[in-house]
């Protein structure tokens, strides 16, 4: 189903990942301790993004699927407020890997999403260069260092979700905007309200 939210006199269509038929796997950290910030900040493991721009992900979650790979997501639309609680409470160094809440990032526009891959046949996510939200240079998306193939998967995500209307950054692997990110706007909604709002129907797959 796909929430329906109004920013200012726009309505927005978010749409909720669990409910997509891509069949992707999830590992929400920021609905538990285990990250970089230490602190559980989303009141459930829930990802949302704008609904074309899951239409977008379905593609290249579909694309990856003839390499035998799949999806994994860690993070989607992130309230205002969660980005502004990260960079009040990060140091100098960590605020290099973290939007400027003064203008808001691709994550509060539900543009952006960070992910990686699993493998189809065993369900278990694979080894890249470094974790996620590993603030270091192993984050780069042109890290040199690493297995050769942990470098070919990272490589294998780049390409398809490049190809499917996203665009990664330099810092992160596995952050990528959606071509649209500068056409919407900073979104503030909680979890709690896309989860209340009203529903449409999911439009039909290709």
């Amino acid at each position: 189903m796909i929430s329906l939210l109004k920013v200012r006199d726009q309505v927005v269509r978010i749409a909720d990942l669990e409910d997509s038929p891509a069949g992707y796997r999830f590992d929400i950290r920021y609905a538990r301790k285990d990250n970089f910030f230490g602190k559980k900040v989303y009141p459930e493991a829930k990802a949302f993004l704008l609904a074309h721009v899951e239409e977008d992900l379905h593609r290249a979650h579909r694309d990856l699927a003839r390499h035998g790979f799949g999806l994994l997501i860690f993070d989607g639309y992130r309230p205002w407020s969660v980005s502004k609680l990260f960079w009040d409470g990060s140091n100098e160094h960590d605020r290099g890997f973290l939007a400027d809440p003064a203008r808001g990032s691709s994550h509060n526009r539900g543009c952006a999403v960070d992910l990686s891959l699993f493998d189809l046949r065993t369900g278990k996510s694979v080894e890249m260069p470094s974790d996620f939200d590993e603030m270091n240079e192993k984050a780069h998306a042109d890290y040199e260092g690493g297995s050769l193939e942990s470098r070919r998967l990272r490589n294998l995500l780049r390409e398809a979700m490049e190809t499917n209307g996203f665009t990664g950054i330099s810092v992160e692997w596995w952050h990528f905007n959606h071509e649209s990110h500068h056409d919407w706007p900073v979104m503030n909604f909680s979890f709690e309200e896309i989860v209340q709002a009203p529903k449409s129907q999911l439009p039909p797959r290709e």
